[in-house]
């Protein structure tokens, strides 16, 4: 009997393929849905700052719109600083999730700043969430802005919502840092439970009809696991905190990879997006496949066996993977150089 389980933010999962936060876990149907069709959890879609910030707004022009013609008026209400700030349907969903499915419901914060976070991380905690992964989308754009400024607001973000809450936290990332290595250790000591490697950069795109700057979010490809797939080799064995491998995912062969490299957990979006929830049943079938075809019995077996830290010479990984890919294109290059020659009589 193949053993497919895993650990992740403390939580003993059924196998390794997890639902990440996408517009699928907006409904509780679909939710249900993907726990029948095999997800072990379920990143719940993100609770964004400028959703708490704008409520926030909005809630003070209401509490202070007419009290300079009525005084008595603000006694019908609470002051801004007693009042429960946060969009309630999101801690709704949370419950009713919880209550709908039996896998882990993981709730998602995204956002850039210090303030705010940790107040609505212990709500969300309330609220029944196994964990909170913190999703900091930040790509700084101010000269005067230096590397070391940004890199301690992820620190101090995380440190806020670790002090705020008991239940693991994850810390979804970019990997734009000068050294990734090493921004992965500080986290990793600042108490990040996990790191979800990588946050997408989405550009925007002009329309050139109504010459306005428009987004243009376009679902990952299966060459996109490349670069989660180069750092969870580099950083497993390096850190304590959980490895979860997002962008890229399509396949029971995605999965396979990742989890050789060392990731805990493997998170899929753009794949069921793009063939159906019921798609997790095939891919957790070709992983079945797959393992019983070479003879391994669990995934704690087949895990980190292909990571850097068990490669013979690991100071000459990346250096060594550099140079075969260079020379690999060099080499197509010139077969087709040798191809075109002969057809074109050359």
């Amino acid at each position: 009997m193949i053993d497919l389980k895993t650990n992740y933010l403390g939580l003993q999962l059924r196998t390794p393929l997890v639902a990440s936060a996408s517009p699928l876990s907006q409904e509780i149907d679909s939710i249900r849905h993907l726990e029948d069709a095999g997800a072990s959890a379920v990143v719940l879609y993100s609770l964004f700052e400028e959703q708490l910030r704008q409520e926030s707004i909005e809630l003070e022009q209401h509490l202070t719109d007419g009290t300079d013609s009525f005084s008595e008026a603000s006694s019908f209400f609470p002051q801004p600083d007693e009042f429960r700030m946060g969009p309630e349907g999101y801690l709704n969903h949370i419950r009713r999730a919880k209550e709908a499915v039996s896998i882990p419901v993981i709730a998602s914060l995204n956002g850039t700043t210090l303030g705010g976070w940790a107040k609505y991380a212990r709500q969300i905690e309330q609220a029944g969430a196994a964990a909170i992964e913190c999703n900091i989308y930040f790509i700084p754009t101010d000269p005067e802005v230096s590397s070391s400024a940004v890199e301690e607001t992820y620190i101090d973000i995380l440190r806020e919502v670790k002090i705020a809450v008991k239940i693991p936290v994850a810390v979804k990332l970019s990997p734009f840092f000068s050294n990734m290595a090493n921004m992965a250790k500080r986290l990793d000591e600042a108490g990040a439970d996990a790191l979800v490697l990588f946050n997408r950069f989405y550009q925007p795109d002009i329309n050139l009809d109504e010459l306005e700057i428009q987004p243009n979010v376009l679902l990952s490809t299966p060459q996109a696991l490349r670069l989660p797939l180069t750092w969870i080799g580099i950083l497993y064995g390096r850190i304590r905190a959980n490895l979860a491998a997002t962008s890229g995912v399509h396949g029971h062969e995605d999965v396979i990879k990742l989890l050789m490299v060392g990731a805990d957990v493997t998170m899929l979006c753009s794949a069921l997006l793009r063939n159906g929830i019921d798609h997790l049943e095939k891919v957790e079938a070709g992983v079945l496949e797959w393992m019983e075809k070479h003879e391994y019995e669990s995934v704690q077996q087949m895990k980190g066996s292909m990571s850097q830290i068990r490669c013979p010479n690991p100071s000459a990984f990346e250096r060594a993977q550099y140079m075969k890919a260079v020379k690999s294109i060099q080499h197509v290059v010139f077969t087709n150089r040798e191809a075109w020659r002969v057809l074109s009589g050359h």
